[in-house]
């Protein structure tokens, strides 16, 4: 059964409070046709059908909306996450292969004054002692050969001090 809203005013409006009637599609084509003689206006809207498609459109474009602010979060997402595996996917650690390749020399005090050589290992923060075999990087840091290898196959694959990136080899 569809539903229609009927108004009428005829003659002056003031004073007049008029109430909002629905009727059946019948009763509203019976109204209009006796409402088209007199003077004033007689207006019949449909409401059920104009309204059940707004609302069909409305939730419609909604769901779209919705869904497209949720696609674009999960794209941005997924893409974030694939840059920080590209960036994560070299080795985190160097083979023992490799690390012992790294060129070695033996401490003497005598090398603390030369521009190479530290007097403290940035790793254990000890003092170099005569004797002590210590590592050198590509980057020329050196650290005792004990820290800086068990720093390279466990923690990571840069310098401690200047970040600098050792390459594995493999």
């Amino acid at each position: 059964m569809t539903w229609y809203f009927l108004t009428a005013v005829i003659g002056d409006s003031t004073g007049i409070h008029m109430h909002a009637v629905f009727v059946s599609k019948m009763a509203g084509e019976t109204l209009k046709k006796f409402a088209r003689g007199e003077e004033g206006e007689c207006c019949i809207g449909s409401s059920m059908d104009e309204t059940a498609g707004t609302v069909l459109v409305i939730s419609f474009v909604s769901l779209v909306v919705i869904i497209s602010v949720l696609a674009a979060f999960l794209f941005a997402r997924n893409c974030r996450l694939l840059r920080h595996a590209a960036r994560h996917s070299r080795p985190t650690t160097m083979n023992r292969q490799s690390v012992e390749l790294l060129p070695c020399f033996t401490f003497k005090s005598a090398y603390v004054n030369s521009k190479r050589t530290a007097d403290t290992c940035a790793i254990c923060l000890e003092d170099y002692k005569d004797g002590e075999r210590l590592r050198v990087l590509p980057c020329l840091h050196e650290f005792h050969s004990i820290c800086v290898d068990s720093w390279l196959t466990k923690w990571g694959t840069f310098c401690p001090v200047c970040k600098h990136e050792m390459n594995s080899g493999e």
